[in-house]
């Protein structure tokens, strides 16, 4: 059984990712939270160990102690506001952590390494972590035929319900103050279910021979802030109300950007649609437009209330 390592592997993502993939894989959950390490034991029985990504040293520790087959980068800082006001942590861990792990990965042999990005990373970047990201999707591609080690990446939306999103955060205020104090009911957001999330990853590593040195995408759907807002109170109680925006904070997000345009085209896998983009291979016939939560399909409203009403079980 080939060895399978998750940094950020306690997180909502990595928890998920572990749990689909145990039984295929010995499956290590690798993060710097002993906490959260021994959590994510618990409820997905998968081993766990200590990892700081922005240490090449604790990098090189886990490698060796483990020989990972398949390395799942899911480690990193991801907060658009603490990015802007804390640039270097954001720095340290999105740019050259994921340094760390490519190089690592090179020089112990790992096969396949799959990046996990984010809509945020897409042109025109308007925030710290957005451009972090898109130096992490741009080093791993460059790095693909450098050696042995195959690299793609991933990028998607919002998880609904993972650490630090919005329903958990509005479910907190919730219950303290009856409240929802909401910054962007005017935005809109692609928004879709961890195990679909998971799902993205899994297709990229195993499809390999297509996805290296490029990145993965799939077909999402957006949603009103504000339509979300008015079916999570009338789900929960309670009410909402605006105030100030954070900083890095858009209207709207991009998952294909202009400059994009030439390089991405649709492609399906297990009949779903999904995106790819090579950044320096042109396409034959490129979209017509960028692909935004604007023009997305919406989510419908029994959509909605179904992602709301259903956080995952091992939710903690």
């Amino acid at each position: 059984m080939e060895t399978l390592l998750i940094t950020g592997g306690t997180g909502f993502l990595g928890r998920e990712l572990g749990m689909q993939l145990k039984d295929r894989y010995r499956v290590i959950l690798a993060a710097r939270n002993n906490n959260q390490n021994q959590i994510a034991n618990r409820i997905t029985d998968c081993e766990i160990a200590p990892l700081d990504i922005t240490s090449i040293h604790s990098v090189n520790d886990v490698f060796d102690e483990f020989r990972p087959d398949i390395v799942i980068h899911a480690a990193a800082t991801k907060y658009v506001d603490l990015s802007e006001k804390f640039p270097n942590e954001c720095i340290d861990v999105n740019i050259t952590g994921s340094q760390h792990i490519a190089r690592a990965a090179i020089q112990k042999g790992v096969k396949k390494v799959i990046g996990v990005s984010t809509d945020k990373a897409a042109p025109p970047c308007r925030s710290t972590y957005g451009l972090s990201k898109a130096l992490m999707e741009r080093l791993f591609c460059a790095m693909n035929g450098k050696s042995d080690t195959r690299f793609t990446n991933v990028r998607f939306g919002n998880i609904a319900w993972s650490t630090g999103s919005v329903f958990p955060i509005w479910k907190e205020m919730l219950e303290q103050k009856g409240e929802i104090r909401t910054t962007g009911p005017h935005m809109r957001r692609f928004f879709f279910h961890v195990s679909e999330a998971a799902k993205l990853v899994i297709t990229a590593m195993d499809e390999m021979d297509t996805t290296a040195g490029r990145v993965l995408s799939r077909k999402m759907k957006a949603g009103q802030i504000e339509d979300i807002l008015k079916l999570f109170v009338k789900l929960y109680g309670g009410t909402y109300t605006k105030v100030g925006e954070r900083p890095g904070e858009s209207i709207d997000e991009t998952l294909i950007g202009i400059s994009e345009l030439p390089y991405a085209k649709e492609i399906m896998f297990g009949g779903v649609e999904h995106y790819i983009i090579g950044f320096n291979e042109k396409v034959e016939k490129p979209f017509d437009d960028i692909i935004t939560s604007a023009n997305a399909e919406r989510l419908s409203e029994a959509e909605i209330m179904f992602i709301i009403s259903n956080p995952p079980k091992f939710l903690v």
